[in-house]
């Protein structure tokens, strides 16, 4: 699967946009409350286990499973017509408990994938400016 560039336009606000610089720097890095430990996957400005609103972003491995998965047959804009089928993935990171990425796992036919499938971070530059998490068969690279 390809993203074409032209769909590629993040809009990162002072949440989000800690994710998004340490992607341009191919770094997977989420958010987790400096307090509690809890880590929040899409950022958010206040903990929903304990309330803070402090937060580190540790670096993660980029390991994790696939937790679940999709096989998409029907582009959702007519642009990825030509990508169809393809798969998004839920994958459970390895270093991140409770945190889950939403994303694609670029080495893989549509049934390849598998629920339990190990998975590492691929980065996939669309553009210059946007760098996107994506994933691979772990061990393949």
């Amino acid at each position: 699967m390809t993203m074409l560039a032209s769909l590629a336009a993040l809009a990162p606000d002072p949440t989000t946009a800690p994710f998004w610089d340490a992607c341009r720097r191919r770094e997977l890095r989420l958010q987790r409350c400096a307090d509690c430990s809890t880590f929040r996957q899409p950022p958010s400005p206040g903990c929903p286990r304990c309330g803070s609103a402090r937060s580190d972003w540790p670096l993660l491995s980029g390991r994790g499973t696939v937790f679940s998965y999709t096989i998409v047959h029907h582009a959702a804009v007519p642009p990825l017509a030509g990508d169809v089928p393809y798969n998004v993935v839920v994958v459970e990171l390895d270093d991140a408990p409770g945190a889950r990425l939403i994303s694609n796992v670029l080495d893989a036919e549509p049934s390849d994938v598998t629920v339990g499938m190990r998975v590492e971070i691929a980065w996939d530059e669309v553009r210059p400016d946007v760098v996107l998490p994506r994933f691979r068969r772990a061990g393949r690279g």
